[in-house]
């Protein structure tokens, strides 16, 4: 596991950073902290103490099964095992969660409308709820040949072409460029008199790979393309990328975990030579303009949780808030009937179709989804599991404990020990997985390492076992056998396992 030192990535000087297509070196005047300020002397010794990676697995760590701290669920596992409130909110609180929750659920409406309050739809969109994609507050999945791609979505965008460009990247002044015609995604569902821009298309090639022990397992090579476009071709400097729907769970608690504890495990040069290059995403927050940590997204592009529900508001469904007022979402300058559409602006409830109480509150909603309490986290094909999960290296990326500010916004939130296992950090996953496509400081090979916790819940909660950013993956086997890049040497040390073995770790993972 890599500790280099957050002056590695912050110092006086600039460091480099591997951009699509140049190398450029980022400017320091990244204001991010290297040493935590909330905590005293005495406290950071023991922080640090309780967030070593154990090397004891004859038994559970303690506080282990409960693993978002005070905030865990331990309700009953049903389908809505993600649906439940931290557990140590305020009665008074209370209120604001379930309003948020309305407010998720809520079916949008084309305008003009008689629900003024919920009109203002698109034009253009994805999806027409934020449960749309998030069914049960779970995670999303590929169409698997069914006519709809709610859930799934194809992301465009091109790469920095000019110098000025370049350093807009590299200032976090912007992530990438969009589509001059489609946009920053295709959307496949328009309000009635628009014509949608197309249709996403999934074709898979059936791949062998041979285990250690002779076992063969089969994955599966996505190819996409976006296809019966209204508006022509897309630019050919665009690339697509195809993404689905994360798990809502344990949000506001990653967002409480300080940047120096995360940027405490980058290493982007791999200057401690263990071939694990971890690199923070460096972004701007979308209220404040200013330089913060990239935590969110499949490449840690958004700072906050609130940036990532303002994002999936304009670009997936087309409504407006305060950090996107654009009404016409992702319509281009040249979908100029898009444009021209009505929007669900009502002066009298705000200058925008979704006003700062809505954003607000299902940003509360999302931040305070609680983490299912871990299941058999005791049982000894577990505790076997978890000791090769630590052996063969998976540790590296996926980092199983944090503790949370103790100054945190959410009392809730504040002070606990967590184990989201993620480093929150951007890695080269290899050829396999590459989309080619740069966001921020993320190159096209580069993923945000995803915590795991509730993974072994998919099944129950989403109905479904589809893995990695574009659900290619079948089963938790197929998603780790499609690493590559620096967890190459993990999941080389995971084909070599017995079989036993090998369902030991499965085992551990489904207990998360």
């Amino acid at each position: 596991m890599s500790h280099a030192p957050a002056r590695r990535l912050i110092a006086s000087a600039a460091f480099c950073a591997t951009l699509a297509g140049f190398s450029a070196m980022i400017a320091a005047g990244f204001d991010l902290p290297a040493k935590r300020t909330d905590l005293s002397e005495a406290d950071l010794k023991r922080v640090a103490d309780v967030t070593r990676p154990t090397t004891d697995f004859s038994k559970a760590e303690q506080y282990e099964a409960m693993q978002a701290g005070g905030t865990t669920s331990i309700d009953p596992i049903t389908e809505d095992s993600f649906s439940h409130i931290s557990a140590n909110i305020p009665f008074e609180e209370e209120q604001n969660f379930k309003l948020g929750n309305a407010l998720f659920r809520k079916l949008w409406v084309s305008s003009p409308s008689s629900t003024q309050a919920s009109d203002g739809l698109g034009p253009l969109f994805n999806a027409r709820s934020c449960m749309s994609c998030h069914v049960n507050d779970g995670r999303g999945k590929p169409p698997e040949g069914g006519p709809s791609a709610v859930s799934m979505f194809l992301r465009l965008s091109r790469a920095a072409k000019t110098a000025a460009e370049e350093r807009a990247i590299a200032s976090a002044d912007i992530l990438n460029f969009p589509d001059p015609v489609y946009g920053h995604q295709l959307q496949d569902l328009a309000v009635p008199g628009l014509a949608a821009e197309g249709r996403m298309t999934i074709r898979y090639d059936e791949e062998t790979v041979t285990l250690g022990d002779g076992e063969a397992v089969s994955l599966r090579r996505p190819h996409y393309a976006a296809t019966k476009l209204t508006y022509g071709p897309l630019d050919p400097a665009t690339t697509i990328s195809a993404r689905v729907a994360p798990a809502m769970i344990g949000l506001g608690l990653i967002e409480a975990i300080p940047d120096a504890d995360i940027l405490a495990h980058a290493d982007p040069d791999d200057a401690d030579g263990d071939g694990i290059s971890a690199k923070a995403a460096i972004v701007s927050d979308h209220r404040s303009g200013k330089i913060a940590l990239g935590r969110f997204g499949w490449k840690a592009q958004n700072a906050t949780v609130r940036d990532q529900n303002a994002d999936a508001f304009a670009n997936d469904i087309g409504i407006s808030t305060p950090d996107h007022p654009d009404a016409h979402g992702d319509c281009t300058e040249a979908e100029k009937k898009c444009l021209d559409m009505p929007t669900g602006v009502q002066k009298r409830l705000g200058a925008e179709e979704a006003p700062g109480p809505i954003l607000d509150l299902v940003t509360f909603y999302s931040e305070n989804l609680a983490v299912p309490a871990r299941r058999k986290a005791s049982f000894p094909e577990t505790l076997k599991g978890k000791r090769i999960f630590y052996e063969t290296g998976c540790i590296s990326c996926h980092l199983p404990k944090f503790v949370t500010r103790r100054d945190t916004p959410d009392k809730a939130q504040s002070f606990q020990l967590i184990w989201p296992y993620s480093d929150f950090l951007l890695h080269d996953m290899g050829d396999g997985l590459a989309d080619g496509q740069q966001v921020g400081l993320a190159s096209g090979r580069e993923w945000r390492t995803p915590p795991l916790w509730g993974i072994g819940l998919t099944r129950t909660v989403s109905g479904h076992s589809f893995f990695l950013h574009d659900g290619r993956a079948r089963n938790l086997t197929e998603a780790i056998l499609w690493h590559g890049g620096e967890a190459e040497k993990a999941r080389n040390a995971f084909s070599s396992l017995s079989k036993d073995d090998r369902a030991a770790l499965i085992t551990f993972l489904e207990s998360l």
